[in-house]
């Protein structure tokens, strides 16, 4: 009778610890390569561009679609300017913002915006956090979409991904939307902060929108309304 050799064919430590270390250095490599925190980045970015460009198409639609659209309310005085000047006027004038005034944010205090010292009552202006989304010129963009024909292009006005904002000293870090127009001739501006690596370093959109102002990404039908500072 031949005897058949019994084979081991089971895994050495040694042959264990090389594979678990193999899996280890596969893991580091994969989060290093993959970065969580800069894909979610890139995503909040990829959002905020396709945001400005819905609201700026909202817009385009609205000024076309009006004989005298009202950029800033009831009436164009809260744009930057007067019918003849293009300087900040600091009783009335306003920079509009998504974030809101109230819970679970909270209304701004910091005076000096776009270079400018803005009195209490103007300057950085808020809504509601029920109000952000309207499209009846009470949501944060004060302009009125829904009172177009058929209605309003978009169903709500989008807000920043984050939506967070430094009250007390408003910089270009914030990560919040920003809108502004210009009285003598009712163009405007809108602005995004970006965040990621990718939108910031690699690809820069800030710098190649075309706009005066490489801290934030500038969409509108004039892009030096807002000013080239880091202040607003």
């Amino acid at each position: 009778m031949n005897k058949k050799t019994i084979k081991n064919e089971g895994f050495t430590l040694l042959e264990l610890l090389i594979v678990i270390a193999i899996i280890a250095i596969l893991s580091v490599i994969l989060v290093l390569v993959l970065d969580p925190a800069e894909t979610l980045k890139k995503s909040r970015d990829s959002q905020r561009m396709s945001d400005l460009s819905t609201m700026k198409t909202a817009l385009g639609f609205y000024s076309t679609s009006t004989t005298s659209p009202m950029m800033a309310g009831a009436s164009n005085t809260a744009c930057k300017g007067t019918a003849s000047l293009t300087a900040w006027q600091t009783g009335e004038d306003q920079i509009y913002y998504s974030y809101p005034s109230d819970a679970p944010g909270a209304a701004i205090t910091d005076k000096v915006l776009d270079g400018t010292t803005f009195t209490t009552t103007y300057g950085g202006k808020q809504v509601t956090n029920a109000n952000l989304g309207l499209t009846d010129g009470n949501g944060w963009l004060p302009v009125n979409l829904s009172g177009l024909p058929g209605g309003s292009p978009i169903s709500n006005l989008p807000i920043d991904p984050v939506n967070t904002m430094t009250v007390g000293a408003v910089a270009s870090t914030d990560l919040v939307y920003r809108y502004a127009c210009l009285q003598t001739t009712g163009k405007y501006e809108i602005d995004a902060r970006l965040e990621s690596n990718a939108y910031t370093s690699d690809d820069n959109k800030m710098a190649k929108d075309g706009g005066n102002n490489a801290n934030y990404y500038e969409v509108g039908t004039d892009l030096t309304i807002l000013g080239t500072g880091t202040d607003f």
